[in-house]
C-alpha cells in the first residue's frame, strides 16, 4: 500500500486516548518538562508525527495566550484525530492537575493553620523562589541569542518592575518589536531553519495523512460562536443565580479576561493574578499566592492551574448565600472552566490557518520577540515572589514615574532563606527534578516547623 492510500487515522482513537491519559500523569516540572514528555512520546517514541510538524505546531502555541504545552496537546490531537482529538487531548491533559488541586486547596482550608502545613509551606514556598530563578536562565538560554534579544528582555523586566506597564502591552510589543527586526534587521535574530528538520526514521502518521480542514469564513465563524457560547455560559448562569457582586461572579469574569491576555505561559500572567487577587480583590494573602504556586508546581498539568487555589480561597472565605465548600468547589470548577476553554478555542480556531503558514518568517520573528520578553516578565515574577517568601514586610517607594517594592532588611525569614539556597543547590548544582526537590524541601520545612522554628 502506497504513503497515500493510508486510511486517515492510522492511530485508532481508543490507543490515543489511553496514550494522552498516561502522558497526562507525567506532566510535572512547567511547560518545559510537559514539552519534552510529548516530544518523547509523541516523536520520538511512536513516532505519530514528526519533529518538523511538531515544532511548527509548537511555535503557533507559544503565540497564544494560555498554557502553551497543553494547545500543544490540543493541536497535535487535532492533527492525529481532528476535532475530538484535540478536545480529548487537551482536556485530559488538565484533568488529573484539576482533581488533585482540588484536593490539596481543601486540605489546606481545612488544616492550613496547623503547625504541620504551615511547615510545609514553610519548606515550598522558597523553593518556588529558586525554580522561578531556574526557569528564568533555562528560558534566557534559549532564547535571549543575540544583543538585541537580551536589550529586550531587559527592557521588558524594567517595564514591568520599575514603571508598571500592563504585562499585555509590553508582550504586545516585544511581538511587534520581534516582527519589526525580522523585517528590518533578520541578521540579529537567530536562526532556526537548522532546528525544523525531521531526525531519525519517518513519522507512522504521513503528514499528508494527517488531519486538515479548509479554513473558510464559514467555519470560523460557527467555531467561534460555539466556543464563545460554551465558554461565557456558565459565568452567565452565576451571575443570574448570584448576582453580580458574587465573588463566582466576580473570580469567573476576572479569569476569563485574563485567560485572552496570558501570553508567555503561566509565570507570565502569574505576577498581574497575584496583583489582583491579593491587592484588588482580596481574595488571599501574598504569601498564599506563593503556597498555591508550590502546590500548583506538585501536580501534573500546566501551572496556570494555581488559579483554582486562589478561586477555592477566595469563594471559602465570602461565600455570600451559599455554604462555603459549595461555592469553594463551584468556583474551582468555574474558573477551570473559563481559564481553560479559550485554550481550545484558539487552537481549533486558527490550526487550519497554521497549517497554511508553516515556515512564515514573520510569525517566526514575533514568536523570537516574544519569548525574550518572557524573560523579563518570568524575572519580575521571581523578584514577586522573592520579596514575599523571604521577607516578612516589605514597602512601595515611588519615585515620579518609577515605583520599586523594597523588601525591609529587618524582616528577613532566615528559615526561608536557608530553603532557597538549598533548592538552589538541589536544581543547580545536582540537577535534581523540580518535584524532588520540592519534596526534600517541604520535609526540611516540616521537620524545621516541629523542632520550634517560626514558620510564618
Amino acid at each position: 500500500m502506497t504513503e497515500h492510500a493510508v486510511p486517515a487515522p492510522v492511530i485508532p482513537f481508543r490507543t490515543a486516548v489511553r496514550a494522552w491519559f498516561l502522558i497526562s500523569l507525567q506532566t510535572f516540572g512547567g511547560p518545559a518538562g510537559q514539552i519534552a514528555v510529548m516530544q518523547r512520546t509523541l516523536v520520538d517514541e511512536k513516532r505519530w508525527i514528526g519533529q518538523r510538524r511538531f515544532l511548527h505546531a509548537m511555535n503557533y502555541c507559544m503565540l497564544l495566550p494560555g498554557p502553551e504545552a497543553q494547545q500543544l496537546a490540543t493541536y497535535v490531537g487535532w492533527l492525529l484525530h481532528g476535532t475530538r482529538g484535540g478536545l480529548v487531548a487537551g482536556g485530559l491533559f488538565v484533568l488529573p492537575g484539576v482533581v488533585a488541586l482540588l484536593a490539596l486547596s481543601a486540605v489546606y482550608v481545612a488544616f492550613g493553620t496547623t503547625t504541620a502545613v504551615l511547615a510545609l509551606f514553610a519548606g515550598l514556598a522558597p523553593a518556588v523562589v529558586a525554580i522561578v530563578v531556574q526557569a528564568v536562565i533555562r528560558v534566557a538560554r534559549k532564547a535571549l541569542d543575540g544583543t538585541a534579544l537580551v536589550a529586550l528582555a531587559v527592557a521588558s523586566f524594567l517595564a514591568l518592575a520599575l514603571f508598571g506597564v500592563p504585562f499585555p502591552v509590553v508582550v504586545g510589543l516585544a511581538g511587534v518589536a520581534g516582527w519589526v527586526l525580522g523585517r528590518l534587521r533578520p541578521d540579529v535574530l537567530p536562526d532556526k531553519a537548522a532546528d525544523t528538520a525531521d531526525a531519525g526514521p519517518p513519522p507512522v502518521v504521513s503528514d499528508n495523512v494527517l488531519h486538515t480542514e479548509a479554513p473558510s469564513g464559514r467555519r470560523t465563524l460557527r467555531v467561534l460562536l460555539v466556543g464563545l457560547v460554551v465558554w461565557g455560559a456558565p459565568v452567565a448562569a452565576v451571575a443570574l443565580l448570584l448576582g453580580g457582586g458574587s465573588v463566582l461572579t466576580e473570580q469567573g469574569l476576572f479569569f476569563a479576561g485574563t485567560a485572552v491576555v496570558t501570553f508567555g505561559g503561566a509565570y507570565a500572567v502569574l505576577a498581574f493574578v497575584a496583583q489582583q487577587a491579593v491587592s484588588v480583590y482580596g481574595w488571599l494573602a501574598p504569601g498564599e499566592m506563593v503556597r498555591g504556586l508550590a502546590l500548583a508546581e506538585t501536580t501534573p498539568g500546566p501551572l496556570i492551574m494555581v488559579v483554582q487555589f486562589v478561586a477555592f480561597l477566595g469563594a471559602y472565605r465570602d461565600p455570600g448565600t451559599l455554604d462555603p465548600w459549595v461555592a469553594a468547589v463551584l468556583a474551582s470548577f468555574l474558573v477551570t472552566w473559563v481559564t481553560f476553554v479559550p485554550s481550545f478555542l484558539f487552537v481549533l480556531l486558527g490550526a487550519p490557518y497554521m497549517e497554511r503558514l508553516r515556515g512564515n518568517r514573520s510569525l517566526s520573528a514575533a514568536l523570537t520577540g516574544i519569548t525574550a520578553a518572557v524573560v523579563g516578565v518570568i524575572a519580575n515574577l521571581g523578584v514577586y515572589f522573592a520579596v514575599h517568601t523571604l521577607f516578612g514586610e516589605s514597602s512601595r517607594r515611588t519615585w515620579g514615574p518609577v515605583g520599586l517594592e523594597l523588601p525591609d532588611p529587618g524582616s528577613v525569614r532566615w528559615l526561608a532563606v536557608g530553603i532557597a539556597v538549598l533548592a538552589a543547590v538541589l536544581l543547580f548544582r545536582l540537577r535534581w527534578s523540580v518535584l524532588r526537590t520540592l519534596g526534600v524541601c517541604a520535609l526540611v520545612g516540616l521537620v524545621a516547623g516541629l523542632a520550634g522554628a517560626p514558620v510564618s
